[in-house]
């Protein structure tokens, strides 16, 4: 069963067990985790995050997603937009936190 790790940026943290992994944005509003967000739809890339664990558990980046990374000089697998990213089912350990603007 994959479990979600949400850091933010003043140290706050939330975790969660997610049996049928998700979307991020979802989980975010369900855990109630300190990751930003504005637009909800890949367009202002408010909620970058910085992945430090469990990059294989998320799906692949799509192409609108890249294109807003690609705006911020960042790129897939360790660093996504949470309105996008999604997880997938499987076993493991999926550790996110804010980006900081200036990373």
């Amino acid at each position: 069963m994959p479990r979600i790790v949400f850091l933010g940026l003043a140290g706050e943290s939330r975790e969660a067990d997610v049996p049928e992994g998700g979307a991020l944005v979802d989980l975010c509003d369900t855990f109630d985790a300190p990751i930003p967000f504005s637009c909800r739809s890949a367009s202002c890339g408010t909620c970058r995050i910085v992945i430090l664990e469990g990059a294989n558990l998320l799906a692949e980046a799509e192409e609108e997603e890249l294109q807003v990374l690609d705006a911020f000089g960042q790129a897939p697998p360790h660093r996504r937009l949470a309105c996008q990213a999604k997880m997938v089912a499987g076993a493991g350990i999926v550790k996110v936190r804010a980006a900081r603007d200036d990373e």
